[in-house]
């Protein structure tokens, strides 16, 4: 009997952990429940309970969890591996309230890796733009963070974009400056020199008050030096200027645990779960912690302060601002912090805070449709960039209006005005400083336009697409540093670079406007199959039959790559000629397929078309080019259809019984490269250019390029068939002979 129930208990656990695996939990939860009743007179089963706790968390009946969890850390039965369920559900509970928005501070120069200010940005080859020391930080893995794609030949080093780095240091010097001093902070904190560290993010907070990540690091100087109070203010502020940045939770709550405030921290460790799951040291640590928080002697209410958790921005306490410019946290009452209070409100900054001395208005000039509400959407470094709606194209010229107000600008550059507030004696003083900012900062150093599909090469360098392909089919190195690009080349993965193009976008809007339309015009100019035609001088071509190409002069290399741009996929191809270049008459060729070799080289496998005489002979970025007029047969009816048909039969019977006389190897090198002869066709005259078969066996014929230019210029079927008789007659006679 005793046997009977120890198996039926045991069925019935192996039930409830399949109704916990399959997420009934308050089936397990019951089934649990029941088990331990049933031994309440042996004793408690801390194992069952244990697993009661976790469908009971699972469940969402927190209170009930933790009252049992509570229970086993009183005797001592709870370690910290059992508690990785609450930490899951705590954790799961927490995110269910929070809203995670990423809110890149920085705009379009936010690097997506540590979400500070871009410094010495460097591109990809897929075209995504991070901070070189995240990059180098990040060696281990290969992947962009942004496509998960993986870069290949970027293992060993990493150039920072040069275009994009000469940007950044002119739009944004003060930001560029304290990005340099955190990094020199860094590197005397890797030497363990903590007051020299912490003297270099003094002055950068000095320059860039709103930065999260000099406030993160500093609060680990401050760890360091065990200044917890200074290291918790900081850890606060980098969180409350980034509310969703993983790292600076993690640095408030180490600062708490050494200030022995548990509770605290776990929530910050809770916190950093659900930015990100899968760390396994936030885990640790939390998991650590509740153990702490739930053994003896721990003051425990109804329901623990973790389990009342309201949206984390909102939890934090104190007066940011107050922090920022308290003399003795930053030393120095009388910095200007150069904060814009529309940014001061999103980050829920009260307005009355701003202590006397730190005052400081920044007015930009701005567009009379943009309102107050978009300004708060508008992000810090992007505020920085507003631009007037003055001068906003190539061609625009000066106004007089902007002359009488006193803003001076020339040629095509755009105006930042910051007029900077400075309280003096009690009196109030105005000083303005100008930023221009000139669409030429963004101009291809190949073509001197503004950069239309910016590509970066792994050098470092800039430059338009079209520009780039172009340098490449005449040398495989960069325009400008003479670095080889050769298996950049070979990738052919010329990705465009997102940044670049998002920075011409948002700033220059009507010049980019103005770029693409001169853009499209190249190319509806280029897609035009009747004037200014890419002429291929190579050899003859005939309608309806295959004509393999091996492209490797640069000046074919771009003719294809136009034509396969444009979408036409078409060319025409004619015989050289000495005096004229090439001949007046030729066939357009369409491109079935191209294969591009790692040199640059290609096979383009192409089938003839239409027929056409050339007009006017002329040339485009080195090749060939022409006017033509397209070519068709004249069509006949009646009596003459009929002699017509005839005469087609009797040719075709004719070549038929010459091919199939050929010898054997002559045959299958003539069948691999041209296919099979066509066959008969029911309408002499659906095709413009006649029956496939005639040019398929003028193709094949032993005749010089200049005895089968005249066929092409025929218009007459009954002319062309009348050759290809004789031709055929001439080969038959000499093979007898």
């Amino acid at each position: 009997m005793g046997t009977q129930e120890g198996g039926s208990g045991s069925i019935m656990l192996e039930f409830a952990a399949q109704a916990f695996q399959a997420k009934n939990f308050q089936l397990a939860c019951e089934i649990y429940e029941r088990q331990l009743q049933e031994q309440q007179s042996g004793g408690v089963d801390w194992g069952l309970l244990l697993r009661r706790a976790d469908c009971l968390a699972c469940s969402g009946r927190l209170q009930d969890a933790f009252s049992l969890y509570h229970e086993a850390a009183a005797q001592k039965k709870l370690c910290v591996e059992q508690l990785e369920t609450l930490v899951s559900c705590l954790t799961d509970q927490l995110r269910g309230r929070e809203s995670l928005p990423m809110s890149p501070k920085w705009g379009i120069l936010t690097c997506k890796e540590c979400q500070g200010f871009l410094y010495e940005p460097v591109t990809l080859p897929c075209g995504h733009t991070f901070c070189k020391k995240c990059l180098e930080d990040q060696r281990s893995s290969s992947q962009c963070k942004m496509c998960r794609v993986a870069q290949e030949g970027t293992e060993h080093h990493y150039r920072v974009n040069v275009l994009l780095c000469n940007i950044i240091a002119k739009w944004f010097p003060c930001e560029v400056q304290a990005a340099r001093l955190r990094h020199e902070g860094n590197a005397l904190l890797s030497d363990n020199n903590l007051q020299e560290a912490l003297d270099k993010y003094n002055e950068a907070i000095s320059i860039v008050s709103l930065d999260h990540l000099l406030y993160s690091n500093r609060s680990m100087i401050h760890l360091s030096l065990k200044s917890y109070e200074l290291a918790l203010k900081d850890a606060e502020i980098a969180c409350k200027l980034q509310p969703y940045w993983l790292k600076g939770h993690f640095r408030k709550a180490q600062t708490l645990i050494n200030l022995g405030k548990t509770e605290d921290a776990l929530k910050e460790f809770l916190y950093c779960l659900v930015l990100d799951s899968g760390n396994k040291t936030a885990r640790s640590e939390a998991q650590k912690l509740l153990l702490n928080v739930l053994s003896p002697g721990h003051s425990q209410g109804d329901l623990p302060d973790i389990l009342q958790m309201m949206p984390y921005p909102s939890r934090i306490k104190g007066s940011l601002m107050n922090s920022l410019c308290s003399s003795d946290y930053c030393g120095n009452t009388h910095r200007s912090y150069r904060v814009n209070m529309e940014y001061k409100k999103s980050l829920m900054f009260p307005e009355d805070v701003t202590p006397a001395g730190c005052k400081t208005s920044w007015k930009f000039i701005q567009t009379p449709d943009k309102t107050d509400i978009e300004n708060k959407k508008t992000p810090l470094a992007e505020k920085s960039l507003k631009i007037s709606q003055t001068c906003t194209t190539l061609k625009r010229k000066l106004s007089s209006d902007d002359t009488s107000e006193g803003r001076v600008m020339e040629g095509p550059c755009k105006l930042l005005k910051r007029d900077v507030a400075v309280s003096a004696n009690g009196g109030s003083q105005d000083s303005s400083v100008s930023l221009y900012i000139d669409p030429s900062d963004l101009d291809c150093s190949l073509c001197m336009r503004l950069l239309y599909e910016p590509v970066t090469t792994p050098c470092g360098h800039t430059y338009c697409l079209k520009c780039l392909e172009r340098c490449l089919d005449h040398n495989p190195k960069c325009p400008l540093c003479k670095e080889d690009l050769c298996e950049y080349l070979a990738m052919r993965k010329f990705c465009k670079t997102d940044l670049m193009e998002d920075l011409i976008a948002k700033y220059f809007p009507e010049e980019l406007k103005e770029r693409k339309m001169v853009y499209k015009e190249e190319i509806a100019e280029l897609s035009n199959l009747n004037t200014n035609v890419p002429i291929f001088v190579c050899t003859m071509a005939y309608p309806t039959v295959p004509c393999p190409l091996h492209i490797f002069e640069p000046c074919y290399r771009l003719m294809i790559r136009r034509c396969m741009e444009t979408g036409t996929k078409q060319f025409g191809m004619c015989i050289g000629d000495p005096i004229k270049g090439f001949a007046d008459y030729g066939c357009m060729l369409e491109i079935r397929n191209v294969e591009f070799f790692a040199d640059g080289r290609s096979v383009v496998d192409s089938i003839g078309k239409r027929r056409f005489k050339v007009i006017r002979h002329s040339q485009r970025d080195g090749y060939n080019t022409a006017d033509i007029e397209y070519i068709e047969d004249e069509k006949v009816q009646g009596q003459h259809y009929a002699e017509l048909l005839t005469l087609h039969d009797a040719v075709y019977d004719q070549a038929y019984t010459w091919f199939t006389t050929l010898k054997p190897a002559l045959k299958t090198r003539i069948l691999s490269h041209f296919g099979p002869m066509p066959a008969k066709e029911a309408d002499l005259q659906v095709n413009p250019n006649g029956p496939a078969w005639c040019w398929w066996i003028l193709a094949v014929l032993p005749l010089e390029s200049r005895a089968q230019l005249p066929f092409l210029a025929m218009t007459s079927l009954k002319d062309r068939l009348t050759s290809i008789r004789r031709v055929l007659l001439f080969m038959c006679r000499t093979r007898t002979r």
